[in-house]
């Protein structure tokens, strides 16, 4: 199969198999098989991954923001393997729940600092 990353993977939204929202893909991440075929091998989601994409000094800026809002630097980004990719349409579709996914640390650190100190937060269907 073959598919443009610019239009087909990038900026799209990931969503797990009960239509969660994981993330956005923010890049990807390429491996190379026995015979030096590149592939697609993760998607990478979250400020880390962005702000390397975008580079430069607004990258920068992106980057030294997320690791001051997280408690152990430096943010990597969320991984998700694409052999748990669905199918890509409209969004990226996963074959998994997102409890099946390592948490991503900027998710972590917003909601520990900012939703759970919202009164019902600890009530809100997730």
């Amino acid at each position: 199969m073959r598919m443009q990353l610019s239009r087909q993977l990038l900026d799209r939204q990931i969503v797990d198999r009960d239509g969660r929202l994981v993330g956005k893909v923010d890049d990807v991440e390429f491996g190379v098989d026995t015979d030096g075929v590149p592939y697609v091998a993760a998607l990478l989601s979250g400020q880390g991954a962005l702000a390397q994409r975008i580079g430069g000094r607004v990258g920068r800026f992106l980057l030294a923001v997320a690791d001051r809002l997280v408690d152990d630097p430096p943010v990597t980004p969320l991984r998700v393997p694409y052999s748990l990719v669905e199918r890509v349409d409209s969004a990226v579709r996963l074959r998994v729940g997102l409890d099946e996914l390592p948490g991503s640390p900027m998710e972590e650190w917003l909601r520990r600092h900012l939703i759970d100190r919202i009164p019902g937060s600890d009530r809100a269907s997730g």
